[in-house]
């Protein structure tokens, strides 16, 4: 008979899997970091700044003493690398081997991915990194028409191609800005190069998707990944027959789980923490499973015109008593220290709005000071009517 779980069992679960909320952690601060990206498996990079970019946040959501420069840290002593998940994110670099299907499905042609390559532009390109060491977008001059709707340079297409095909990594970052250079400079002496059997690798899709995740569907676990769906099936199926995996029912629904995972059930959750989440959190990422199991309807709104914006251009889902309750759209005015909460909204399931309050005023502090912030002001809030809540805020 197939187990079943309630959908707060679940939920709980997956919590747990994905180190939320943080609890309080001893030992060096940047090996906490390096154990979080190693089991999440990966930490999706986002450009916007709205406040701090999000693979910081999704960081400093697990470990309560994160600060940037331990990222940094970690990709200089080769521990992280960056490279393509369902988007571009930092990864683990002893998972390194299992980014080489990709890369050589991407270098066959067999699979594309933002440009059409340019062989000729991409050996010149690889020639002056060969000669002249790491080098960035920008010391590639170009007075010619830009290619595409970004504005993209020719040379930057090119570096983009050897890298999604793995001739490239990318070094560091300045200002933002990938530092480029060949991959056998950037790679540790030990690191392991072969190319994962197809069995090995869908094997590793779903425990990796699984350990971070707690349960999940077969197309969770192949999210905007191609060609793969058929084999993580037969592997999911033989996996299952030798009690690898287990098959749990929650809602009705058919999910997997790995049996030591169930353990985590036993394991009491910090509900009263509250956790203020980047849009691009690794819970939050595949939007269908958050409203299925956390009944959570997210659509992060930067891409939305402003008029039929409903929370804000950049609302950040509020996890508190092991639920999504709440979405907070800030904006941090950095020259002038100064956190704006734009608007504050709660979900209409939440109604402990005192116990809430002051969960978020405890919060507050630390996440301003994580977004180098020394002012708070709440603009808006839904529903109008909690003066707890504008109460709790305003003696920050």
């Amino acid at each position: 008979m197939t187990p079943s779980l309630s959908l707060e069992q679940a939920r709980k679960l997956i919590l747990h899997s994905q180190l939320l909320p943080a609890l309080k952690q001893i030992g060096n601060a940047t090996a906490i970091t390096l154990q979080a990206i190693e089991h999440l498996g990966y930490i999706q990079i986002d450009t916007i700044s709205a406040i701090q970019r999000a693979h910081h946040h999704t960081l400093w959501n697990r470990n309560p003493r994160y600060d940037t420069t331990q990222l940094e840290q970690l990709v200089t002593d080769k521990k992280v690398f960056e490279y393509w998940s369902h988007a571009a994110a930092y990864l683990p670099m002893r998972d390194y081997r299992y980014s080489l299907p990709r890369k050589k499905a991407i270098a066959s042609g067999e699979q594309r991915h933002w440009y059409a390559p340019d062989k000729k532009l991409m050996n010149a390109v690889l020639k002056r990194i060969t000669l002249e060491g790491p080098l960035m977008a920008k010391d590639f001059e170009h007075s010619g028409k830009k290619l595409d709707e970004w504005n993209t340079k020719p040379a930057k297409r090119a570096l983009e191609s050897l890298f999604m095909q793995g001739e490239l990594m990318i070094s560091n970052r300045i200002n933002f800005h990938k530092v480029y250079d060949l991959t056998e400079r950037v790679l540790p002496p030990d690191i392991n190069t072969t190319t994962p059997s197809p069995e090995e690798y869908a094997r590793f899709l779903i425990t990796r998707y699984l350990q971070a995740n707690g349960l999940g569907q077969l197309a969770e676990m192949s999210y905007l990944l191609k060609n793969i769906k058929p084999l993580l099936a037969a592997t999911a199926q033989d996996m299952t027959a030798s009690g690898e995996l287990l098959e749990i029912n929650v809602a009705g629904k058919k999910l997997y789980s790995l049996p030591t995972s169930l353990d985590l059930l036993n394991k009491p959750l910090a509900r009263n923490k509250l956790a203020i989440l980047s849009p691009f959190d690794n819970l939050l990422i595949q939007r269908k499973r958050m409203q299925a199991l956390f009944d959570f309807d997210y659509l992060i709104e930067c891409y939305v015109p402003e008029k039929k914006r409903q929370f804000g251009y950049f609302s950040l889902p509020i996890l508190w008593d092991g639920r999504l309750v709440a979405r907070m759209d800030c904006k941090a005015d950095r020259r002038e220290s100064h956190l704006h909460i734009h608007h504050l909204a709660l979900e209409s399931s939440l109604k402990n709005t005192d116990d809430f309050s002051q969960a978020l005023s405890k919060t507050l502090p630390a996440f301003m000071k994580f977004n180098n912030c020394e002012q708070l002001t709440l603009h808006k809030t839904t529903p109008k009517n909690f003066p707890s809540l504008a109460a709790y805020i305003t003696s920050l």
